[in-house]
C-alpha cells in the first residue's frame, strides 16, 4: 500500500515562479504515482497585499519594488519563459503589462478547496494572467474562471459581493508568514518539511521519493 503525503503549495496568482513551481511539482507527482498518494492543497500568499484594485504598471512596479532596470526585467522575463517551457507552462508575457491585487482570487480558491476544485481554479487563474494578460481581480474574469472549472456561478457572485472567506484567507496567510515564509512558491510536506522557491521537476521528484523510501 502506498503512503499518503500532504503537500501545501503556498503561492500567489501573479507570481511567475509559482506557475513554474506548480507545473514542476505536478509533473513530479505524476512520476511517483503508485508509490505515493499525494494530497495537494493550494494555500494563499499575497505578494502585494496593499495593491489597489486597479493594479499597477508591471515595469514600474518591478522598478519600484526591486530596483530592476529595464534590461534586468527583459532578461528575467526571457528566463521565465524558457524555464516555463521546460515544465510545460506557456508564458505570453507581452500581454501581462499590469500586476493586480489577488485577495478575491484567494477567497475563491479557499472556497474551491471545499469543493475539491482548488487546483483546477489555480491553474485557470495562472493561465488567464500569464497566458492571456487578464485581470485576476476583475469580478467578471473570476466569475468566468470559476464557472469554467465547474463551480457554481451564483455562489461565486455571492462570495465576491461579500467578505466570505476573508478571515480564513487572512488567518492562513498570517500562519505562513509567522512560520517564516516570506517568499513563494513554498511547498510544505506533511506540515514539517519546507521546500522554498521554484524547483525543477527532478528536485521535487527526488524529495517525494525520499519520503517513500523513508517509509
Amino acid at each position: 500500500m502506498s503512503r499518503t503525503v500532504t503537500l501545501d503549495f503556498v503561492s500567489d496568482v501573479v507570481c511567475p515562479w509559482c506557475a513554474i513551481g506548480l507545473n514542476g511539482l505536478l509533473q513530479a507527482i505524476r512520476r511517483v504515482d503508485g508509490e505515493l498518494d499525494v494530497e495537494l492543497h493550494i494555500k494563499p500568499f499575497e505578494l502585494n497585499a496593499d495593491m489597489p484594485a486597479e493594479g499597477e504598471d508591471l515595469v514600474q512596479h518591478l522598478q519600484r519594488k526591486y530596483g530592476s532596470s529595464a534590461e534586468d526585467i527583459a532578461s528575467n522575463q526571457q528566463r521565465i519563459r524558457d524555464i516555463g517551457a521546460e515544465v510545460g507552462f506557456h508564458f505570453d508575457l507581452h500581454k501581462r503589462d499590469r500586476i493586480y491585487n489577488t485577495f478575491d482570487a484567494h477567497r475563491l480558491l479557499h472556497w474551491a478547496a471545499e469543493q475539491g476544485r482548488d487546483l483546477a481554479l489555480k491553474q485557470a487563474l495562472l493561465r488567464a494572467y500569464f497566458g492571456e494578460g487578464r485581470n485576476p481581480s476583475d469580478p467578471e474574469v473570476l466569475l468566468e474562471l470559476t464557472t469554467s472549472v465547474g463551480l457554481d456561478p451564483v455562489r461565486t457572485r455571492e462570495i465576491l459581493d461579500s467578505d466570505a472567506y476573508a478571515s480564513e484567507v487572512i488567518e492562513e496567510e498570517e500562519f505562513y508568514t509567522s512560520h517564516g515564509i516570506h517568499a513563494v512558491p513554498a511547498v510544505i510536506i506533511d506540515g514539517r518539511q519546507l521546500i522554498s522557491g521554484a524547483q525543477s521537476t527532478d528536485y521535487y521528484e527526488q524529495a517525494l521519493r525520499q519520503i517513500a523510501r523513508a517509509e
